[in-house]
C-alpha cells in the first residue's frame, strides 16, 4: 500500500542573487584596492536564566569540590584505627541511590 503525499514540503528558498551579483567583482576590476570589512550584524542576548547559569559555572569552577577537611579526618581516623563502619547506613543509601536511578 503506498501514500502519495503532496504539498506538505516547504518551498525552495529563492535566491537574492541581484544584491549578491553587485558585490562580487567582474572580471575586469582591479583587485589590488582593498575591500571594506562589512559590520558584524550577529547578536546574542542572554535570558536571565543564562545569565545566572553563567555566574554559578563561574562560581563552581572557582571552589574546590573536595572537603579537605573531611578527606583528612576520614585519613586520620584510618590511620590510628578509630574509623567505623556502620554497614547499615551504606545499605540504605545504597537502596536510595538504586531508588534515584530508577526514576
Amino acid at each position: 500500500m503506498t501514500q502519495k503525499i503532496e504539498g506538505n514540503l516547504p518551498t525552495a528558498a529563492t535566491l537574492r542573487t541581484a544584491s549578491t551579483s553587485s558585490k562580487i567583482a567582474s572580471a575586469g576590476e582591479d583587485r589590488a584596492s582593498p575591500v571594506a570589512a562589512t559590520p558584524p550584524t550577529d547578536s546574542v542576548k542572554l535570558t536571565g536564566e543564562a545569565t545566572n547559569l553563567q555566574n554559578l559555572q563561574r562560581e563552581l569552577s572557582q571552589s574546590s569540590a573536595i572537603d579537605t577537611g573531611r578527606v583528612q579526618a576520614v585519613k586520620d581516623a584510618l590511620q590510628n584505627g578509630s574509623y567505623s563502619i556502620n554497614p547499615d547506613a551504606i545499605a540504605s543509601r545504597m537502596m536510595d541511590l538504586n531508588q534515584q536511578l530508577a526514576g
